[in-house]
């Protein structure tokens, strides 16, 4: 079995955490890890089974730990306000937010419950309306926003002709859109908190390559059938070979959203050949996400399209 490299996440007694994506793979791992490090942590969950699931096995390996459930469809624009509402209500600031969720390459073109094509609305804009309804609980714990991409970035764009693919759906090319955009998103998060004085610190991490969910059979997509791509994924995974493993996985993020070490607009990921598995590490932005200028518009096509806005007084 390949060996997991060690991380040391620091003490974050006092600190509020909220992971989305967090009840199963690498999210759970994700918020074990804080948890185990003293923060409290909430699991904003689409499935309440997994995510009752995911609550227990954090307290039996931590009988301490803060933990506690919220409900989160990113694919429903309203579901994500609702939360917004929730946690504004509970007054209490947010010191750490990854935002980890997704789906990828439904085999058939799928909407949201708002009408965006699925990994577009649920990767993306569902995050970008979660940052925008989170936006003063984030300014006031001075937060670090974590967003999580992946390897799929490294290449492509935005679609700006048909960003819904309504014309010609192309899962991979779809799905590498939703993770450009992010990604885009992410970096101008960082730049406007520095020009507006929010105090938020955003980064971007990728899982690399692992035996995750994400490409194993999902009903709820239209697939009934582990994909041939997850298959060789658990082989070289198991064998310890160029790719990762699930534990392994989680590590850039954790590092991106606790380590002093980690800064605004910077992208981790496994340090091992490819960038595919290993250790994490800080990486050069992949050339997609290096515009600025398709980093601006994104951020105004993101507003339009999630009917949220980032002008207002963050503090208000």
């Amino acid at each position: 079995m390949p060996r997991t490299p060690h991380l040391h996440v620091p003490d974050l007694s006092g600190r509020r955490a909220v992971v989305t994506g967090a009840s199963d793979g690498i999210g759970f791992g994700i918020a074990r890890r804080l948890a185990a490090a003293g923060a409290e942590v909430l699991l904003p969950v689409r499935n309440r089974v997994k995510g009752e699931a995911a609550l227990a096995r954090i307290r039996a390996a931590h009988p301490g730990a803060r933990a506690s459930l919220r409900a989160l469809d990113l694919s429903s624009l309203r579901s994500v306000a609702a939360l917004g509402e929730q946690l504004r209500a509970e007054g209490l600031p947010v010191h750490l937010l990854v935002n980890n969720a997704g789906v990828m390459t439904p085999p058939e073109r799928q909407v949201t419950a708002d009408g965006f094509e699925l990994q577009l609305g649920t990767n993306h804009l569902g995050h970008v309306a979660l940052v925008a309804h989170l936006l003063p609980l984030l300014v006031a714990g001075r937060a670090r926003v974590t967003s999580q991409v992946s390897v799929a970035a490294r290449s492509g764009e935005v679609n700006w002709d048909d960003v819904n693919w309504e014309a010609s759906y192309a899962g991979m090319r779809a799905y590498g859109q939703s993770k450009i955009a992010f990604g885009l998103f992410g970096l101008e998060l960082d730049r406007r908190s520095r020009a507006e004085g929010w105090g938020i610190t955003s980064n971007l991490s990728h899982p690399g390559v692992a035996p995750t969910s994400l490409l194993g059979a999902r009903a709820e997509l239209g697939r009934e059938r582990d994909t041939p791509q997850i298959a060789l994924i658990r082989r070289l995974s198991r064998a310890g070979v160029l790719v990762g493993t699930v534990d392994s996985a989680q590590l850039p993020a954790l590092f991106a959203a606790t380590s002093p070490l980690a800064r605004g607009g910077r992208l981790y990921g496994p340090s091992g050949p490819g960038h595919l598995g290993g250790g994490p590490a800080e990486h050069a932005l992949f050339r997609p996400l290096r515009d600025a200028r398709a980093a601006e518009r994104v951020w105004r096509v993101s507003e339009e399209l999630a009917g949220v806005s980032f002008a207002a007084p963050a503090a208000a």
